[in-house]
This record gives structure tokens, sequence and C-alpha cells, in this order.
């Protein structure tokens, strides 16, 4: 009998070819060929959300669903109390959006009702604080999703203490913003 957590399977002292072959048939098994039609919609559900093939194919990977709405934090838009407009790159962007929500997280002190003024956004509501407790956050995020299931969802954020609102609404992915909006 193997030690705790030790699962019984072949050693790591013996050879890499074996190790490399186990994995790769592993592989195989997990991920199946899947038809060019659907790789072909796939691309194109991508290219209508804003994202690269590989992040939307990752997303669908861990989820098995879809994305249906984006959450984008104020940070993430560029908008700030003293110039609340969204800049016309990132209105460009989400204007082109097809077939998912777009919402409007407002990080104090902005409002929401200043960040609703910016059209190109479906609804806003107030940003969960950074600090508050984990639970609060998870509360504050359903709050803002209501019924859709949080794991069709991406947040697309700029601020380190963002990626936390990921993990609190079990929500798809978490997106830097450079990194959505330079696709």
């Amino acid at each position: 009998m193997g030690l705790m957590g030790h699962n019984n399977g072949p050693t790591m002292e013996g050879g890499t070819s074996w190790r490399k072959h186990c994995w790769t048939a592993a592989r195989e098994v997990l991920l199946p060929t899947l038809p060019i039609e659907v790789v072909r919609n796939r691309v194109r559900r991508a290219k209508e959300l804003g994202l690269d093939y590989k992040t939307y194919a990752s997303v669908r990977a861990q989820t098995g669903h879809d994305v249906v709405a984006f959450l984008f934090s104020s940070n993430a838009l560029r908008v700030r109390a003293l110039s609340p407009v969204i800049p016309m790159a990132e209105v460009a962007k989400l204007a082109a959006i097809a077939g998912a929500g777009r919402i409007g997280l407002a990080v104090a002190p902005l409002s929401p009702s200043l960040l609703a003024s910016n059209a190109v956004l479906d609804a806003t509501h107030p940003a969960p604080h950074v600090l508050l407790p984990f639970p609060a956050m998870a509360a504050a995020i359903r709050d803002i999703l209501g019924k859709t299931p949080g794991d069709r969802v991406v947040l697309v954020g700029d601020a380190p203490l963002e990626r936390d609102w990921c993990a609190a609404g079990r929500l798809a992915a978490y997106l830097p913003a450079d990194r959505y909006f330079a696709v």
C-alpha cells in the first residue's frame, strides 16, 4: 500500500518516454476531436464576443458553457469620477459585442448612474468593495448577476483586488483590461 495521497501509478523515476506516452494517451481521451464546423462556429462566436479563440476555447473547456455576459469594472473601462466617459476605443469594442450582456461595475467613488450615462452598457451596478469579507462579496456578485449563472460570465478588470470578484462570484474567467481591449 502506498503513502497517503499516492495514486499507485508508475513511479516518477522511470524514463520520460513512458510518462510522455501516458500523458499523451490521457490527453487524447480527454480532448475529443471536434468537427471542423464546431471549430468554425466557436471561432465565429469568439469574434462576436471580442475574445481571441484561445481565451474563448479555454472558457468553454473549463465551464462547458458559452459566455452570456461580461462584467466590466469602471477601472477597466478607464472611467473616473472626473472623466465619466468611456474612451472611444473601448466604446467601439463594447458596441461590437454580440449575443452577450455588458454590465458595468462602478468602483467607488464613481456612482452607477454616472457610469450608466455611457449608453453602450446594458446595466450598471455599484461594484463590491474590494475589502468586503468573501461571503459578502459573493452575495454582492450574485445580486448583480440575478438569475444568470456565474460560470457563464467573464469579468474584465484592471485592479489587482478585482480578481477576487471572479472567485467570489464563481465566474467563468477574469481578463485584465489590457488583454481584452487589445484584441
